[in-house]
């Protein structure tokens, strides 16, 4: 557990800092010939209401730079303008 730092969605102090492996990739018919990109973050998650929050570190980050492009953004159904 996490006690020091609030939740940022619901100011919860009941978080648990974990180990993640996650796997991004472009949605839809337009990331079928681009590739995976694997990243293994600690991901801090809140208890009470299931916020999560993590940092990717430079290489997963440098590569997700590499393979999206503007075409690959999301418009008004962006999902981090509503954090």
């Amino acid at each position: 557990m996490v006690a020091s730092v609030e939740c940022a969605s619901c100011s919860s102090k009941k978080q648990c800092k974990l180990n993640a492996e996650l796997a991004f990739h472009i949605a839809g018919l337009q990331g079928l010939d681009k590739p995976i990109v694997w990243a293994f973050p600690e991901v801090l998650v809140c208890l009470n209401c299931g916020f999560a929050e993590f940092a990717l570190a430079d290489s997963p980050l440098k590569k997700l730079g590499q393979i999206c492009t503007d075409d690959d953004l999301p418009g008004s159904d962006n999902l981090a303008g509503a954090v």
